[in-house]
């Protein structure tokens, strides 16, 4: 009695999965976007923006009574770069996250090419790969640019000196270095629940506005839920709650306490979200 085998499916000769939709191609198709271009020229922008505003109202903090790292923006290229990041952490930097990560599979649909890339054929994991790693390696070059920007823009305005910090005290300048790229180390991964979001909507989406501002949306509630001091210890569920936890970096000490929960918080909801991601675009009916 024989038995019936199911032929293999053909393929090309010298096709391989894996080298589809290679990060390099992708990473030229989204360096030549629009929105890129715009994204970056406005992380250029900020630093001169603050400058501006820096000379015309005058020395920050002489009005207010107050101590806090906004008033030493003036003391050095390394505070002026510090007070960037703490000025846009907040919000603007939200944006680029968002729209990198939610700008992704989405527009692709409303393109209607995505159908297309899948039947060159790119296997839909390595689609949703690809893409994932430009997302973030572009969020990191934003993330990086702003205080790179802001530390030339500074010094050519304020001189190159030690980081002032708030509560009293200096740090050379090897070691403000140091707690800089640990600053853009945390804010970026405590941007990475937005990039789950963004991602995951952009994956259930053909509308790239829908998923970008889903995800800046949830993010504006996430930051609102933390205001709400009623909440008590609950507000440690929320990834808000640590996004300032950074500012551990700019004391005399560093303290890693709180930027340790806060990379375990965001790493954990990040990883979720992406894994909603990849599982419910595998089984989705593509027809964009």
């Amino acid at each position: 009695m024989s038995s019936m085998v199911a032929d293999p499916p053909e393929v090309a000769p010298g096709y391989r999965a894996g080298r589809t939709l290679p990060l390099r191609v992708e990473l030229v198709r989204q360096l030549k976007r629009r929105r890129t271009l715009v994204m970056g020229a406005i992380m250029v922008a900020l630093p001169f923006v603050l400058l501006i505003a820096f000379q015309i109202g005058g020395e920050p903090g002489q009005d207010n009574g107050r101590v806090n790292l906004m008033d030493s923006a003036t003391a050095s290229g390394a505070n002026f770069a510090a007070v960037n990041l703490f000025a846009s952490a907040g919000f603007l930097l939200v944006i680029p996250v968002a729209l990198f990560f939610g700008d992704t599979v989405a527009a692709e649909a409303s393109w209607s090419s995505l159908r297309y890339l899948l039947a060159a054929p790119v296997p839909r994991a390595r689609l949703l790969w690809s893409k994932l790693v430009v997302a973030l390696g572009l969020s990191l070059a934003a993330l990086v640019l702003l205080p790179v920007v802001a530390l030339a823009v500074g010094t050519a305005a304020y001189g190159w000196g030690p980081l002032q910090l708030p509560t009293g005290g200096t740090l050379s300048s090897g070691t403000a270095a140091q707690r800089m790229v640990i600053i853009v180390a945390y804010v970026l991964v405590s941007q990475l629940v937005t990039a789950g979001l963004a991602f995951w909507l952009s994956t259930r989406t053909d509308a790239p506005l829908g998923a970008v501002g889903g995800a800046v949306f949830l993010t504006i509630i996430g930051n609102v839920l933390d205001e709400v001091t009623a909440l008590g210890d609950w507000r440690d569920l929320l990834p808000a709650h640590w996004q300032y936890a950074w500012l551990d970096a700019v004391q005399p000490q560093l303290q890693w306490t709180d930027m340790i929960q806060g990379t375990a918080l965001s790493v954990t909801y990040a990883l979720v979200l992406f894994a909603l991601a990849f599982r419910g675009f595998a089984r989705k009916d593509v027809v964009s």
